[in-house]
């Protein structure tokens, strides 16, 4: 499987100077510092990208290996790599500890959380499958049921020879196919939406994360009634200017009781998962292409008066600014400023 078609891909960028590599590439990732692991005098690199909406491939080819560490700025996307190495590898450090990527092993990371990268090996050749992080934190959301932001603590590195490498393996392969040469996941967005939420589902339930305990909790481990009848009352009134006594009132219990049923049941706080649930409605409006409101009714609609607050929260949620939601969905006609 490692050595899929990586070798026919068709590069768009090229060079044979290690300066020229510097500059081409951040053009197109932004700024970033970089050193050749060695010396090479005549260093040859090739880039090619493909990408839609959901998700990118990335294939770099180099001579010989190099280090670079990312300057990354505050509009910056988050995303998840998946690292698929054909020949060589690729190291990512965080602190004190390094994953990598190499024959038999896939390499995942988040691209905020790494100091350093390392591009391993003489004439190494690396594919990249990048999944935009908004679909990870959506796919926590809708597993687990509870808000979701920052680090996931996944574990980096998976065997291939493993049953749970071969499945993530074997489907990022396929993605990275589709991707290809303009391949027919271009032409399918309906395909490419499936098969990038499954890979995301794969992950989340499949390699282990700071959240995987949550997946062995028994089937009758239901929240009891008074946490049901909160939620139903947080649903019913989530434009509302409701309060945790109001929904402690609704539930039938103390505000002291709601509190811990929700942190035994749902992992949280009544208020953070009021929040979620105004988010979420929040980016249901963003995503109508029909809703013309200004950004700024939007956020008051669901009680959020502080634009610049709704902004980052909705930021650490989602992966993206409120604005390139609405912007991705309604174009140039959006009314998207505050």
């Amino acid at each position: 499987m490692m050595e899929n078609c990586a070798g026919d891909a068709v590069f768009r960028y090229r060079g044979s100077t290690f300066d020229s590599m510097i500059e081409s590439l951040g053009a197109v990732f932004g700024a970033f510092d970089a050193d050749l692991v060695g010396r090479a005098e005549n260093f040859h690199w090739a880039l090619d990208l493909a990408g839609c909406e959901s998700a990118a491939l990335i294939t770099g080819s180099h001579q010989t290996g190099f280090q670079f560490r990312a300057q990354w700025s505050s509009d910056a996307t988050e995303r998840l790599s998946i690292v698929v190495p054909r020949r060589g590898g690729m190291g990512v450090t965080y602190g004190s500890r390094m994953a990598e990527a190499r024959e038999g092993k896939l390499l995942l990371y988040r691209n905020f959380e790494w100091d350093s990268v390392s591009i391993q090996g003489q004439s190494n050749l690396i594919d990249e499958l990048v999944l935009n992080w908004s679909l990870i934190q959506r796919t926590v959301g809708e597993t687990f049921d509870l808000p979701f932001n920052g680090s996931l603590d996944l574990l980096p590195e998976v065997g291939l020879s493993t049953p749970v490498g071969r499945t993530i393996g074997n489907l990022t392969e396929a993605i990275i196919d589709g991707l290809r040469h303009n391949g027919p996941l271009h032409q399918s967005p309906i395909a490419m939406h499936h098969m990038t939420q499954a890979l995301a589902d794969l992950v989340i339930r499949m390699v282990p994360h700071r959240l995987s305990h949550l997946l062995n909790k028994k089937p009758h481990m239901i929240a009891p009634g008074h946490i049901r009848r909160g939620i139903e009352f947080m649903r019913a009134n989530v434009n509302q200017p409701i309060t945790m006594p109001m929904v402690a009132n609704a539930a039938g219990v103390s505000t002291r009781a709601l509190e811990a049923g929700f942190r035994a049941f749902k992992n949280t706080t009544p208020a953070a998962y009021l929040q979620m649930l105004r988010l979420q409605a929040a980016r249901e409006d963003l995503l109508d292409p029909g809703n013309r409101m200004l950004m700024k009714e939007i956020c008051l609609k669901w009680g959020f008066f502080q634009f610049g607050r709704f902004a980052a929260v909705y930021r650490a949620h989602y992966g993206e600014n409120p604005s390139e939601t609405r912007k991705r969905v309604c174009g140039s006609h959006s009314r998207n400023s505050f």
